[in-house]
């Protein structure tokens, strides 16, 4: 008697050699989960500040932000635009639990900034997951956040610390507010765990997706003010100016 059910599609398996992509459904000609045409079909980041990596129409420029009021984070590293299929691939997996292709961007993610580092991106002392708030976190089950923190730590063999950042109070959505919303919305959103210390240390925020930031910056002066000595934001993907 075969004590396991049968089933027409198999289940994910991560570190299985033969594995179907995730997008298209066809035989996947990589290890990873994801084929050569549709990694190529990906919105790839491309040229974008040196700074805040927004996407811009000249390579190594600093868009007009980042020159009026520098923010106080030192880099972004994102690998794609916020743009079709992989909006539809973040909302996936960060509103409907579906982890395997969170897990899939997040090793592509590595990856990106595997080459970063061996470009002269210095290696950070410290990864630290955006926090949801309390509220959230019930309802949502999980942070993305730290998912992909602790698989960027994993795969880059980077130091990872998942409570030193914590969330004050509970704030609404970020999604349907104005940039100025925003800003409001996350003051004194941010605190330190009491017995965090910082000071010196080369800090990278893990994040989904970059759009105004607003949590960016407030959490990264948060940390300049404890004394770190710089900080960094490594996200999925940055959103294009509105319209662009």
């Amino acid at each position: 008697m075969r004590c396991q059910p049968t089933h027409d599609n198999p289940v994910y398996i991560w570190l299985k050699n033969a594995q179907s992509c995730l997008l298209c459904d066809e035989p996947s000609d990589s290890p990873q989960a994801l084929c050569s045409a549709c990694e190529a079909e990906l919105p790839w980041l491309g040229s974008h500040c040196r700074i805040c990596a927004l996407p811009l129409a000249t390579m190594g420029l600093i868009c007009g932000a980042c020159l009026r009021k520098p923010p106080a984070f030192e880099r972004v590293e994102a690998a794609w635009r916020y743009d079709f299929p992989l909006d539809s691939l973040i909302t996936r997996f960060k509103h409907q639990a579906q982890w395997p292709l969170g897990r899939l961007l997040g090793e592509l993610l590595s990856h990106h900034l595997q080459h970063a580092f061996s470009e002269g991106l210095t290696r950070p002392d410290l990864l630290l997951p955006v926090p949801l708030s309390s509220r959230r976190l019930r309802q949502r089950g999980f942070n993305q956040a730290g998912m992909l923190a602790r698989w960027l730590s994993q795969s880059l063999q980077l130091t990872l610390n998942e409570h030193l950042l914590q969330r004050r109070q509970d704030t609404p959505a970020q999604q349907q507010l104005s940039a100025a919303q925003r800003r409001r919305n996350l003051r004194q959103a941010f605190e330190l765990a009491p017995d965090g210390q910082v000071k010196g240390l080369h800090l990278a925020v893990v994040d989904d997706v970059l759009t105004t930031g607003a949590t960016a910056e407030s959490i990264a002066r948060l940390l300049r003010k404890a004394g770190a000595a710089r900080v960094d934001v490594y996200c999925l993907a940055r959103t294009p100016k509105p319209g662009d």
